[in-house]
């Protein structure tokens, strides 16, 4: 019996100098990933910093070739007006007077900023018009390293009885009452955050124009884009819960 207890106790040893061999054997193997991994952490950061000089580098080059686009849309009747009304989510932001605004639009220019990963800016040029005192409105977004975003906008300065333009509201006329206000594009250049605005934060209209309308406005000017071309999923899913409550609010009435 004392035998027995001597084996059982040498096997349990052995047992134990086993599994401690195995851990130690996980943790170098750990170890020896985590150092593989941060190996190709750096090499991802690297790649990611030759792809943003390679972006920045033809962002120089491309920017003559949309300074020729612009003047030659210039040239063309009412192209944003009719570029906006295309879009299948841009064509929702322009009420009624925001599109006799639009008949002055010359031209819409996106830029990145030296360094593109600080951010960019999107402006627009308008000729002399009756609505407000400015030529050129231009709301910029400023990206920081500690994650956080800044957003400044031009304050229109609106001419005499056109301040409510911007409230939606339609100009005053005599002998007519005002109608329900329509929320107006112009708008969106007072939505400003003078503080930094914490991480996350998604403009929708400035990344549709700076990622859709901009690279090919021709497209929606055409009408040649479908709901493929633009790949904005939750735009679409909201969409369709708007007809699925049209849809369940004829079955009430029926």
């Amino acid at each position: 019996m004392v035998a027995d207890k001597g084996k059982k106790s040498k096997v349990a040893e052995r047992k134990e100098e086993e599994n401690e061999h195995i851990d130690g054997e996980l943790v170098f193997s750990i170890e020896k990933l985590q150092e593989i991994q941060d190996e190709l952490e750096k090499v991802n950061e690297e790649a990611s910093d030759k792809v943003l000089e390679v972006e920045q580098k033809f962002n120089d080059i491309r920017r003559p070739v949309y300074q020729k686009r612009n003047d030659i849309i210039k040239s063309i009747p009412d192209f944003w007006l009719t570029a906006f009304l295309s879009h299948p989510a841009l064509c929702d932001l322009l009420n009624e007077e925001d599109q006799k605004i639009f008949k002055y639009l010359q031209s819409l220019d996106v830029e990145d900023s030296k360094d593109i990963k600080s951010g960019y800016s999107i402006t627009f040029i308008f000729s002399p018009n009756p609505y407000f005192e400015d030529t050129k409105l231009t709301k910029t977004f400023s990206f920081y390293d500690e994650g956080t975003t800044k957003i400044t906008g031009t304050t229109i300065k609106w001419k005499e009885g056109m301040k409510d333009v911007a409230n939606g509201a339609r100009p005053d006329k005599k002998g007519s009452k005002r109608p329900h206000a329509d929320e107006s594009f112009f708008a969106w250049f007072g939505e400003t955050q003078q503080k930094d605005i914490v991480d996350g934060f998604h403009d929708e209209v400035a990344e549709i124009i700076k990622e859709d309308l901009w690279p090919n406005p021709l497209k929606y000017f055409n009408n040649e884009a479908d709901e493929e071309d633009y790949h904005n999923d939750e735009y679409y899913e909201e969409g369709d819960d708007d007809d699925d409550d049209d849809d369940d609010d004829e079955e009430d009435d029926s």
